[in-house]
């Protein structure tokens, strides 16, 4: 199995390109991050050559944090704010040839929301198809993120098949899933053809994946047997020095 480490969560105690090295250093094979946008470019892209590390995707911008704004593409009276932001990700993620974006819906509700979701995916997918970008969308926990307005699997595939471009993908959060909706194994398998990008954390506390009731150890190995092939994103909140935390990924490499 290969390994992403978040960097919106590892390493947060260091500079961007820093927590590149780090994360190289620590046995990851690839990297992603949140909102890298106050890092020029050059020295993002300086340090992936350096480690041979790239960099997964990143995510479009939140909004206004001082009112709790947690992404703007559902928001119907922001479509000038989200599609600069859906440019300024997209911009940036070929700046450091990132190969995907996540489009953060934000906090919405209703069909209007679901129309101007849908309108701005449509515009990224469109976009991004010229750069080979695939486009996320990803569904948040109620606990952690009370009134983002996608919520769940089904939500998002039918909100995919509703855009209808192939390089609109799901990405899915075992804890994200597993807090709304639970059978991992099963949904994985089912939704597999769908899915862009896989990340964890344990559950219920996003601390590192060995702890919490989810028994990663079974799940990485389904998605082995599913044929996912690609680098599993490590989203975990530390809660200390990351590199306190990384033990299981060092029992998983031997």
């Amino acid at each position: 199995m290969q390994f992403s480490a978040n960097l919106g969560f590892l390493w947060s105690d260091l500079a961007l390109p820093d927590a590149i090295h780090a994360a190289k250093a620590a046995g990851f094979d690839a990297v992603e991050c949140h909102w890298p946008y106050e890092v020029d470019p050059k020295d993002v892209r300086a340090a992936l050559a350096e480690t041979g590390l790239s960099m997964l995707g990143i995510n479009t911008q939140r909004g206004d944090l001082g009112s709790g704004e947690n992404g703007l593409s559902a928001l119907p009276n922001r479509l000038v704010e989200a599609r600069a932001a859906i440019d300024q990700a997209i911009d940036y993620a070929c700046a450091i040839n990132a190969k995907s974006v996540h489009v953060m819906a934000g906090f919405a509700d209703g069909q209007t929301a679901h129309n101007t979701f849908v309108d701005n995916l449509r515009y990224a997918c469109a976009l991004a198809e010229n750069h080979d970008i695939t486009i996320l969308i990803e569904p948040l926990n109620s606990y952690d993120a009370p009134g983002y307005f996608l919520k769940t699997t089904d939500q998002a595939i039918a909100i995919i098949e509703k855009v209808g471009a192939p390089n609109l993908k799901l990405m899915f959060d075992c804890y994200h899933v597993q807090l709304m909706e639970g059978d991992l194994s099963n949904k994985l398998k089912i939704l597999l053809d769908r899915i862009g990008h896989i990340q964890f954390a344990g559950v219920p506390n996003r601390g590192p994946p060995d702890q919490g009731e989810v028994n990663y150890k079974y799940v990485f190995n389904v998605i082995k047997a599913l044929g996912y092939a690609r680098p599993l994103g490590a989203e975990y909140k530390p809660h200390g020095p990351t590199s306190q935390t990384l033990g299981w990924l060092k029992s998983l490499r031997e």
